[in-house]
This record gives C-alpha cells, structure tokens and sequence, in this order.
C-alpha cells in the first residue's frame, strides 16, 4: 500500500503488504468510521478499508504455527511508527490552534485562507488527508509557526525501504537510517 495522500485513495489500493500498511490501515479505520457516520458517502470507503485489512490478517496470522519473531518484531516496529507519526500530527494541530488562537481565527477562517472546503480543512486537520506543502507554507508565512513544527521530518514507509536499500548498496558503514530519521553516526 503506497503511503496515502488522501484517504480516497482507498479506491486504488488493492492489498496491504505489511506490518506498516496494515497499522496504518488500522488507524485510518478507526478515523474513516466516524467519518463515516457523518458523511455516508465514505461507508465504501471503510468497508473496503476493513476487508483490506481482514485479508492481511488472514494471509498473515492465521496460522499462529507459521508466525514468526520477524513477525512480531514487524509488527511492533511498525507499531512505534505509526505512533511516531500520530504524536507529531497531535503536535501540529496543537501548534496551529495555539496561534489560530492568537490571531482570533478558527479553523473555518483556516480553510478560507487555504482555498479549502470546511470538511477538507477537518480531515487536514485530524491527519486524515495530508496538507500540501504549499499549504504548510502559507501556515508557516501567515500564522509563523515554524517549519519544523509543520513538515515531518520522519520517513514515510516507502521512502524508508528505499533509502535503507541504498545504503545497503553504499557500504558506508557510518550511515544508518533510525527508526525516527535518516542519522550519521
């Protein structure tokens, strides 16, 4: 499953493919259901979200004689990751409130600013849909709030196979990619 953008690209995916994916989908699945509650268009949405995830899990741990410690080990890492992300879009929204805040706007002023819809400002928001970077840009140029506080600097699922390989083809004994980051040691 390729790292989402925006939950509507549910649609497309046609499998999880590991311990990431799956964690990621689980999270997505407890959002997408209030979601859903509010906006019935998105109950296909879910309900292909929870098969997807019903199939990993059949394919995966079924078979508890066939379960691995890199099993275990996968899913815990992806686990913390998972939490990684979560505590810093927590952290990101708590930092455009407080200067919302501030400058006596709300977030419907927020979407107004932006160019968006009310709703899409909420999944933004929440960490449902990812902001775009000129999104974060304008956050960062009007409402000052630092970059680093809005761009996560922690590597998405995909980037971090990738860069793992290359480093591995690099034999460069002092580079080493964190379970945060990208570290020189």
């Amino acid at each position: 499953m390729k790292d989402l953008i925006d939950f509507r690209e549910i649609e497309n995916i046609q499998q999880l493919d590991n311990e990431y994916d799956l964690q990621k989908a689980l999270l997505l699945d407890r959002k997408l259901r209030i979601l859903a509650k509010e906006n019935v268009d998105l109950k296909p949405l879910h309900d292909k979200l929870f098969q997807l995830i019903q199939d990993y899990e059949e394919r995966s741990w079924s078979d508890s004689d066939n379960i691995t410690d890199k099993q275990f080990d996968d899913a815990e890492t992806a686990e913390q990751l998972v939490e990684i992300e979560q505590r810093f879009i927590a952290q990101r929204k708590e930092a455009i409130r407080k200067k919302l805040k501030i400058y006596d706007m709300n977030q419907t002023d927020l979407a107004i600013l932006l160019g968006h819809k009310k709703s899409y400002m909420s999944e933004l928001i929440n960490g449902v849909t990812q902001f775009s970077m000129k999104d974060l840009v304008i956050i960062h140029r009007v409402l000052r709030i630092d970059l680093t506080k809005l761009i996560p600097t922690y590597l998405q699922n995909e980037t971090r196979e990738r860069v793992k390989k290359s480093i591995s083809q690099l034999n460069k004994p002092k580079l080493r990619l964190g379970k945060k980051d990208l570290m020189l040691n």
